[in-house]
């Protein structure tokens, strides 16, 4: 078993500012987790400390249900993989993957077999007595993960290992990271400040923001249930758009969104789960998905701005009232002249509405308080 568990992990540097707070996060064996937010949100700082880079300054450390908090990095059995690759220049592709076997004084076949196997699996057989200076960026990290594997660690950790890549790299690497995740059976804590990595690789995503974890789950919950205005901003490309100075009624028992004039009878679940939370009629800011936008119908409008045609789907940069509002409007689908310089028509599902609270920032359907940290600053509007 590779389960790690953070109880209340804390990082606190000498000056006093506090870097990570309170993380609690139980990641089964196995198991695929990424740490994603913007820079300086502590993520990094949190993997670290799993890998002993950090001093834990409170809260507890568990790795196969043994407590780490002060055991040595060599000693946890576990793997890093950095963003810089951070590869011996004077040693052949063969003796980076080696490297760590040798000072365990493995016997020398064994380490051959080890090494040739990995290099299999990441196709860089051919690049074994090539030294790092003769190899590209994605090599590089090839040899970089090869070097974690040959160890057969309990805890596979990668600190945003693609973000020097060029962008056909990325997706190369990030495909060949989920398929190495299928050929061998370690937990992954993985670090990235790209969304799209946190989505595709995860499965399940911690969302990150001064330190604080704003949101757990996986990536299908943090892009459908966004706890609040930040978590629903990040996640998501294009973000969400966001109505300013809406209202949350309630008129003959049922709750209704009002967007810029235009109300919204809300869905039988979301009536329920406003009753159940006891949601008082209330100002809120509204969320809409570029996704769930259709022009040419409804009462909301807008003017065209930018019109992108990417072949498949329209990229519309709009103005509603004052709000940027961006659409994705399959072509397919599309009846309106969406040329730039035009006002549209356009609505939403109402059900797919996100309601969020004015003075909190909060999810009114999904946030939890009782899970949430409960010293976390308020989530404002536009502060991610």
């Amino acid at each position: 078993m590779s389960e790690v568990i953070l109880k209340g992990l804390k990082k606190v540097y000498d000056n006093k500012v506090t870097a990570v707070h309170d993380v609690n996060l139980d990641i089964a064996d196995k198991e695929f987790i990424v740490l994603v937010g913007p820079s300086g949100c502590g993520k990094s700082t949190t993997l670290r400390m799993v890998a002993g880079l950090e001093e834990i300054s409170d809260g507890e450390l568990y790795i196969d249900g043994r407590l780490v908090n002060d055991v040595a990095p060599k000693d946890r059995d576990i793997a890093m993989v950095f963003q810089n690759y951070a590869l011996y220049p004077h040693m052949t592709v063969y003796d980076n993957l080696a490297f760590a076997l040798k000072l365990r004084k493995t016997p020398k076949a064994e380490i051959d077999r080890k090494v040739r196997e990995v290099a299999e699996i990441l196709d860089i057989t051919q690049y074994l007595e090539r030294k790092p200076k003769a190899l590209s960026g994605g090599q590089r990290q090839r040899v970089a993960i090869g070097r974690a594997m040959v160890r057969d660690p309990k805890v596979f950790l990668m600190d945003e290992p693609l973000s020097n890549l060029d962008a056909k790299l990325r997706n190369q690497m990030r495909a060949e990271i989920i398929k190495l995740r299928s050929r061998i059976d370690t937990t992954f804590m993985y670090v990235t400040h790209d969304q799209t990595e946190a989505m595709t690789l995860g499965d399940r995503i911690v969302i990150m923001k001064d330190g604080y974890v704003n949101q757990i789950g996986t990536p299908q919950e943090v892009f459908n249930k966004p706890v609040n205005l930040f978590v629903a901003g990040f996640i998501g490309m294009p973000v969400m758009n966001f109505f300013d100075n809406c209202k949350l009624l309630k008129e003959n028992g049922k709750y209704i969104a009002e967007i810029r004039g235009v109300k919204f009878v809300l869905s039988e679940f979301q009536q329920k789960a406003l009753t159940q939370n006891q949601v008082e009629p209330c100002d809120i800011v509204a969320g809409i998905r570029p996704q769930h936008v259709t022009v040419g119908e409804g009462e909301l409008s807008a003017m065209i701005e930018v019109s992108e045609m990417m072949g498949s789907e329209y990229n519309i940069h709009a103005r509603c009232e004052g709000d940027e509002v961006v659409m994705l409007i399959p072509t397919i689908d599309l009846t309106a002249d969406v040329s730039m310089g035009k006002m549209v028509n356009f609505t939403t599902r109402p059900n797919l509405i996100q309601l969020f609270d004015k003075a909190s920032g909060n999810n009114l359907i999904w946030y939890d308080a009782d899970s949430a940290a409960k010293d976390a600053p308020v989530c404002k509007r536009y502060d991610f």
